[in-house]
């Protein structure tokens, strides 16, 4: 019987697990660390639910406030949506 990795992969980062420097904007939500992609929806996604951001008649928008606002550009965007404006925050 052969031995067999758990998780596979090569053991190099994927574009969810690199590291990556956030902008002053995301790191008020983050932190100023250099973060893994999954991580910073992770983070998000409890900071939306810690202020309660959803929007309660349709809880996929999210709905921004402050520090939000200045990594959306938007008072409100999807869940979807999120992710292509998180993109712009990360380097």
């Amino acid at each position: 019987m052969v031995a067999t990795k758990k998780g596979g992969g090569s053991g190099r980062a994927d574009g969810l697990q690199k590291p990556l420097k956030p902008s002053a904007e995301l790191a008020a939500v983050t932190g100023s660390g250099d973060i893994a992609r999954s991580e910073v929806v992770s983070k998000m996604w409890a900071y939306i639910k810690k202020n309660n951001l959803q929007n309660p008649q349709n809880k996929r928008e999210i709905l921004a406030d402050d520090k939000l606002e200045k990594i959306f550009g938007a008072k409100k965007v999807t869940m979807f949506e999120m992710n292509k404006h998180l993109s712009r925050h990360l380097s």
